[in-house]
């Protein structure tokens, strides 16, 4: 019995996966996040902030940081991303410029510090005027934002005059070791509190919201997340399988007992 419940089972568990499951070669990642926590960043590499000051990483990060990447004439996720980093630290108790900072960095070489300057001032509207400055803007060179991108594995793509890209944040110790990934457009005082102390800390830690991954894929089109739903009912029936699987074999291996 045991031996015909598995030939029925185990032909479902195949038919319930995507085909692209069964690949065993690494998936290149066109638009999306690869995540390199623990690696440290090149803290070398130079860049202009919004007053057209020659900087380094290095000399910016000494604390735990909060970095972001957008374009200034972005028509879809970087406002919303700006906002959300917003809201979520006006709402942070912790003191920004002391504790943590914020960085942003933009990926597209005609920004210039001129714009964001301008960008900046929209957006630290929400939050104290004092950590205003502990906001960075910064521009570069296409070589640098290469390099910085590449680094931190935030993978966007040119579509006419603009960009397929996700959204998140990634925090850096002050070591420039990436401790953490934020996926969305919004996130929890509480999430970004324990993603600062444990950079602090330099602990690397993955996030829970990596799951989404599975169930949501990016449409650089409509530059929107789609729900994968053969992929969420493929892995349900797995496990309903394998449950079912168990059950059945548990119940066939009981004896009745001889009277």
């Amino acid at each position: 019995m045991n031996r015909l419940l598995f030939s029925l089972l185990f032909p479902l568990l195949f038919l319930s996966l995507p085909a692209q499951e069964f690949s065993t070669a690494k998936i290149e990642i066109e638009v999306g996040f690869e995540e390199k926590l623990g690696n440290i960043i090149p803290l070398q590499l130079q860049f202009l902030n919004e007053n057209n000051d020659t900087v380094t990483l290095g000399e910016l990060i000494d604390k735990p940081t909060i970095l972001s990447f957008v374009y200034f004439d972005c028509p879809g996720l970087c406002s919303p991303l700006m906002d959300g980093i917003a809201e979520a630290i006006s709402k942070l108790d912790m003191k920004l410029g002391e504790e943590y900072q914020l960085i942003t960095i933009s990926f597209n070489t005609t920004d210039t510090p001129e714009k964001a300057k301008i960008k900046k001032e929209n957006f630290v509207q929400n939050i104290k005027g004092e950590d205003r400055e502990h906001w960075i803007y910064l521009t570069g060179w296409q070589e640098n934002i290469d390099a910085i991108t590449d680094a931190l594995g935030f993978r966007y793509k040119p579509q006419g005059l603009d960009f397929a890209h996700p959204s998140g944040v990634m925090i850096i110790s002050p070591s420039g070791k990436i401790t953490r990934y934020l996926y969305g457009l919004t996130f929890l005082p509480f999430d970004l509190k324990m993603a600062i102390i444990e950079s602090q800390k330099e602990i690397s830690r993955p996030t829970i919201n990596k799951v989404l991954e599975l169930c949501f894929s990016y449409d650089p089109v409509g530059r929107t997340y789609t729900l994968q739903i053969t992929r969420i009912i493929g892995g349900l029936t797995i496990f309903i399988a394998v449950i079912v699987f168990i059950i059945l074999l548990v119940r066939g291996r009981k004896k009745p007992v001889k009277q």
